[in-house]
């Protein structure tokens, strides 16, 4: 089921597909995730959160990236389909 909610990507859950809208980040790290793929209006999976929620891995691109929760929680997107 297609769902269109607003949320950080620090708040998805595993499985989730969810549409960047927004960079919220300055300097080196909005360069280096830019580079990886996290770009305005790619779709990024939320692969797996460690037991405690930090690091959360994410695919963008083909490309599979663990971000601590300082910098997915600068990013929003549109949650498009919920996991599982």
């Amino acid at each position: 089921m297609s769902i269109l909610k607003t949320m950080k990507l620090v708040n998805g859950e595993k499985g989730n597909l969810i549409r960047i809208t927004s960079l919220n980040l300055d300097g080196v790290m909005r360069r280096r995730l830019l580079d990886l793929g996290f770009v305005t209006g790619a779709i990024v999976e939320v692969v797996r959160k460690s037991p405690l929620g930090d690091p959360i891995a994410f695919r963008v691109s083909q490309t599979t990236i663990a971000l601590r929760k300082e910098e997915s929680s600068q990013i929003e997107g549109m949650l498009i389909t919920d996991g599982e």
